[in-house]
């Protein structure tokens, strides 16, 4: 068995369109497989806010691999513990939440690397990452094919951008807006003229040093805007939300209160 080529990395790297994607927040594995066969460049595995844990993770990794879609895992925290156990299920797309330095970004980057550039424990036996060691060369060729997104949405994460962006080892910068909104005092309030002018200008920034810009929106407009300032991976829309809206308006054609 060959090495899985990162599809998802190496279009970011290309400067080709932009990737386009959706967030999975259900934690379900037969809504990941319908999502998965939609025509998305890649799906978030979302773990910071929605109920996965590792098992259901790796549901959604198995629903989602007949697909040519790519699946990005956004674990709770950039923990060097279960980062390792995310990689070894097969996952070769990480967004970290809450990066707020450079140092913190080097760590993350070491994080995902076998020795001697990092610091990822070896257990190819025992991982499906490797097949269970029916890729023969894995440990040699894994780190190339590693992609980590750090999620930048404080105050300190804005101030910290352009170094942040510049650690090698960081393939994209996602501006995360939820919390950002709250960092900036507008709590709830994504829309608000202020934490807009923020996305805007750290997507600029990100753009100007030649780095992959991404971010969350589930408006049509403002997701084109985000691509025309130059977005490299952009998610429109979420599986929940979705579906919230698609049941709400069905039964409001029927159901009369």
């Amino acid at each position: 068995m060959e090495m899985k080529i990162n599809t998802f990395k190496a279009a970011l790297k290309n400067g080709g369109r932009a990737q386009i994607g959706l967030w999975l927040g259900l934690a379900n594995p037969v809504c990941a497989e319908i999502c998965a066969g939609a025509g998305f460049d890649w799906l978030m595995i979302d773990a910071e806010h929605a109920p996965n844990d590792i098992r259901s993770v790796l549901a959604q990794l198995q629903a989602i691999a007949a697909y040519p879609v790519h699946p990005v895992v956004r674990p709770v925290a950039g923990d060097v513990q279960l980062i390792k156990r995310l990689l070894d299920l097969g996952v070769q797309t990480l967004l970290i939440p809450m990066v707020e330095t450079a140092e913190q970004a080097r760590h993350l980057v070491s994080a995902m690397r076998y020795p001697p550039v990092g610091i990822r424990g070896v257990g190819v036996t025992l991982a499906r990452a490797s097949q269970w060691n029916r890729i023969p060369n894995y440990l040699h060729e894994a780190n190339d094919q590693m992609c980590l997104l750090v999620q930048v949405e404080t105050r300190q994460g804005l101030h910290n951008l352009d170094a942040i962006a510049a650690v090698e080892g960081v393939d994209g910068v996602f501006i995360g807006p939820g919390d950002l909104s709250a960092a900036l005092g507008h709590l709830g309030e994504v829309e608000h003229p202020d934490v807009q002018m923020a996305i805007d200008n750290a997507i600029r920034r990100i753009c100007v040093g030649c780095d992959a810009a991404g971010t969350l929106t589930n408006d049509e407009a403002k997701a084109r805007h985000y691509l025309s300032l130059g977005c490299k991976f952009l998610a429109v829309g979420l599986d929940g939300n979705l579906l919230m809206r698609a049941t709400q308006d069905l039964a409001a054609k029927f159901v009369k209160r």
